[in-house]
């Protein structure tokens, strides 16, 4: 099995703070409520706040998610601070090839009420690979820069595809995992059933790989937890599969379901129909709300 530095895996899952990205309004928000909010988290001003991509970069296209948080220059600001988070935001997308706006208007509404560090998830539909920017009313004028990839370039299964079967982990053969679940004070429920033979049921599977105790997004415990409670609510309508990312309790050793997966950030949701092909994937940082919509999607909530 490979050896990897805990540094080098979650690098993905956190993205980057890029250059100075000011945002001096936000829809949802007026100057004052956000100077307001700075001064009283770590009295910071306005001109320090940054945006933050939380996703990725294994964008294909077709219908992308782009979920972004605020921060200052000493971190992403966490739901716990005073700072008072616009309800809403707005962007548009520019193609930085032709650096023409080809999508004018799209918003996204706070979430991650429940998780440490909130987030906005933006879903874009492009077509084509290339280099875009996501730019944020009132925000600078450069934005913040994403690229779509050739579909061939991403080997993690993507919507469309089929959910490659895997012997997971369970509770009556841990496949060298140890800890097969690092959820606190007992594992999660989802290890009665190896992956492979929850998609043999005909039911739709819910696909969750990530580790609670050394998650690097603040993420995979409470979706954990809002799996859990939507599993006790839908029983026998989907199944629910857990896989770790460690294979070791020190997390120094990448676990294979993270491997089958060609995986190289987490937290991600799988969410595949009763065929087993993905129907929706949500990566890096997600809360309840967002899988409950998922699950939603095709008649179950």
């Amino acid at each position: 099995m490979n050896q990897i530095s805990r540094r080098r895996f979650i690098y993905g899952s956190i993205g980057t703070v890029g250059s100075a990205l000011t945002l001096l309004n936000a829809c949802g928000a007026n100057d004052s409520a956000i100077k307001d909010s700075a001064q009283d988290s770590d009295q910071q001003s306005t001109k320090d706040l940054q945006l933050v991509q939380r996703f990725p970069q294994v964008l294909v296209p077709g219908n992308i998610r782009l979920p972004i948080s605020l921060a200052f220059s000493s971190g992403i600001i966490s739901s716990s601070s005073d700072f008072d988070f616009p309800k809403t935001l707005s962007a548009k997308v520019v193609d930085l090839s032709t650096d023409k706006v080809i999508i004018e208007n799209t918003s996204a509404v706070l979430h991650g009420a429940e998780i440490s560090l909130p987030y906005y998830p933006f879903q874009v539909i492009l077509e084509s690979p290339g280099n875009y920017s996501l730019i944020v009313s009132g925000g600078p004028p450069e934005g913040t820069a994403f690229s779509v990839l050739e579909r061939a370039l991403v080997l993690v299964p993507g919507v469309g595809d089929l959910l490659p079967g895997f012997d997971t982990p369970t509770f009556g053969d841990h496949r060298q995992v140890e800890p097969i679940c690092t959820r606190q004070p007992e594992p999660c429920p989802f290890h009665k059933l190896t992956l492979n033979e929850a998609l043999q049921l005909g039911v739709p599977v819910a696909y969750l790989v990530g580790t609670p105790a050394h998650c690097s997004t603040g993420t995979c415990a409470p979706a954990l937890s809002g799996l859990i409670d939507v599993a006790s609510r839908i029983v026998g309508r989907a199944v629910f599969v857990h896989a770790e990312v460690y294979a070791d309790e020190a997390a120094t050793v990448i676990a294979p379901a993270v491997q089958a997966l060609n995986l190289s950030f987490e937290p991600v949701l799988f969410i595949a129909d009763k065929d087993g092909k993905v129907v929706q994937r949500l990566d890096a940082v997600f809360d309840a709300l967002e899988f409950s919509d998922a699950l939603a999607s095709f008649g179950i909530s």
